[in-house]
């Protein structure tokens, strides 16, 4: 129920380069924050911790990333699924990017996602009933992870909003 009745983001054209300048991480949903990237929470997530990285720059592919771009996603990509195993002590994680709306890429900005995964996570709801069933609020979600970032090795500057 608070994720029901919680206050919307209001709809933006390009989410991914807007969010991180809207000054409020906590309604963005920013974990974390590096020099080129961010972590944020998938607001659609497919299980609880679900993370986003996402270059600060708008791109549409892994090619178009500077080298310096590119070692920085990856860099937060790895402190994004070492903050999840450290709050959310999953059995293991899905990891990926989605390049091109045939490959399931909603948002024509690249970025990519972090699962955590736990044994029998997956019941009968989603595939049967098309629904999915989330134990624990996003908000409630955010507040761990972005207060864990702060402490987690390997974080960089701390979320600064």
């Amino acid at each position: 129920m608070e994720y029901i009745a919680a206050p919307r983001v209001p709809t933006l054209k390009r989410p991914f380069t807007e969010l991180p300048s809207l000054n409020d991480d906590r309604t963005a949903l920013i974990v974390h924050r590096s020099a080129l990237s961010y972590l944020m929470l998938n607001r659609y997530p497919y299980n609880p911790g679900h993370l986003l990285v996402i270059p600060l720059r708008e791109v549409s592919d892994i090619e178009e990333l500077s080298p310096e771009e590119g070692a920085d996603l990856f860099a937060t990509l790895t402190f994004g699924k070492k903050l999840l195993r450290e709050v959310m002590n999953p059995d293991g994680f899905n990891v990926g990017f989605n390049l091109g709306r045939p490959a399931g890429g909603s948002i024509d900005h690249l970025h990519g996602h972090i699962v955590p995964r736990w044994s029998g996570d997956n019941n009968f709801m989603p595939v049967i009933g098309q629904t999915r069933v989330l134990p624990e609020a996003l908000d409630a979600t955010w507040l761990k992870l972005a207060t864990a970032a702060k402490s987690v090795p390997g974080s960089g500057e701390p979320p600064s909003r």
